[in-house]
């Protein structure tokens, strides 16, 4: 049975404390010494941020969203404890949890946070796969040789350096295939580490509830459950031909899963399909004035993660939801694509006037898809708009100005709208 502490970073005797500094956090297993697929996932990684930025949050229940018609983005555990999680309507969140502190979220932080994460990632492997910018698969066959150390050493090395370091905190699974890797990181948050082994997959999969096979949501749920299939070992009863013809190919997925089969290798070339930016607002706005600033703020902001990541769009999409909770998207392909918060604006206000008759809207987003990796090479400029290079110009400046004395240095009158 191979043992290492987690805080020492060495190989010890099996014991439940570690000899050295008599810390508890030690972990043992018979295979921790071979498997090499893990998952990375930051602890309630925005809240964790906000609360690493202001101390006086630290002790206190803190939910990461919009205003009370918003949805929660995340939540600490504290206010996870009281019911709070991702996607839950503010309203419903702050019924759970009335003494919790509501922080818009900043995603220039996060996305500052994530890259200093990703560095020690590159550090460790050059097989890392992103899910977002706060969890990540790796891939850490063969550097056991490089490194001095087995993965599971380099793993915790990795999340002890992001708290001593950065201040945040994640939880390991680690396991031979990326399926189990991700299940097995789930199981001990905050700060957990857990492993799942080849020799004991089966046994520790049986007794599990459907609902924990990634990608089962509470529809396919429900499906299966009304089917008679409620539990893991539920399905590796059912035939594989049998489960095609109910549920296609969510058919044999979920007979390779139930089973622990993952053939699925770690990708380092997941492609980033849309970047975009939506509000709910607390009353619904009819006003066109006012819905045009919201539609310069959110160009503005998908202009930001744009040029964060690199990346340029060439169809510009508004999305819009009534007072009725019914959804409208309209799209437009441009000539060039572009990363612009002053070209996003520009198409996206004519597809409000477009829409403006079926206001009041409750919710508006703004996004760019069909993206490309910024070129090296500079665009020949625009023959229909000749001004557009000028205001692309003047548009770097002002990002110039604002990441040296903030966002609010350069505000354009109809942000203020």
């Amino acid at each position: 049975m191979s043992t290492i502490c987690r805080d020492c970073l060495i190989e010890i005797k099996p014991s439940r404390r570690c000899p050295i500094c008599g810390g508890p956090r030690v972990l043992s297993h018979p295979e921790l010494e071979t498997l090499t697929i893990a998952h990375m996932d930051c602890d309630a990684f925005f809240a964790s941020v906000e609360k690493r930025d202001n101390p006086a949050l630290r002790d206190k229940p803190v939910i990461i969203g919009g205003g009370r018609r918003g949805v929660v983005s995340t939540a600490c555990y504290i206010a996870r404890i009281r019911g709070v999680h991702s996607a839950m309507p503010m309203f419903k969140a702050l019924k759970l949890c009335p003494e919790a502190v509501v922080v818009k979220p900043r995603m220039a932080a996060y996305v500052e946070v994530s890259k200093q994460i990703r560095q020690m990632m590159t550090e460790l492997t050059p097989a890392i796969e992103p899910l977002s910018m706060d969890e990540a698969f790796m891939d850490l066959t063969g550097t056991t040789k490089l490194h001095g150390a087995p993965p599971a050493v380099m793993m915790a090395r990795l999340v002890k350096r992001m708290e001593d370091e950065i201040g945040i905190s994640g939880s390991i699974g680690l396991s031979h295939n990326k399926f189990l890797a991700k299940l097995a990181s789930d199981l001990d948050k905050p700060r957990g580490f857990s492993i799942i082994g080849k020799a004991e997959t089966e046994a520790f999969l049986n007794p599990l509830p459907i609902k924990k096979i990634w990608g089962v949501g509470k529809a396919m749920q429900a499906k299966l459950e009304n089917d008679g299939i409620r539990k893991f070992s539920d399905l590796k009863r059912r035939d594989r031909k049998v489960l095609v013809e109910q549920y296609g190919t969510m058919g044999d997925r979920l007979w390779h899963l139930c089973r622990g089969t993952d053939y699925r290798h770690v990708s380092t070339g997941i492609a980033v399909k849309s970047i975009s930016k939506e509000t709910t607002f607390m009353d619904d706005i009819r006003d066109i004035d006012l819905l045009d600033g919201y539609v310069w703020r959110l160009s503005e902001q998908v202009a930001d993660r744009a040029k964060i990541k690199g990346m340029m769009g060439k169809v510009v999409t508004l999305k819009i939801k009534q007072s009725n909770h019914k959804s409208l998207t309209r799209r437009i392909t441009l000539t060039d694509p572009t990363q612009m918060a002053d070209v996003i604006y520009s198409h996206a206000r004519p597809l409000l006037t477009s829409v403006i008759n079926k206001a009041p809207f409750r919710l508006i987003g703004v996004g760019i898809s069909n993206l490309t990796q910024v070129s090296e090479i500079q665009s020949m400029g625009n023959l229909l708009d000749p001004a557009a290079g000028k205001r692309a110009q003047v548009e770097r400046a002002a990002d110039k100005i604002k990441e040296k004395f903030g966002k609010d240095a350069i505000l354009k009158g109809r942000s203020l709208r």
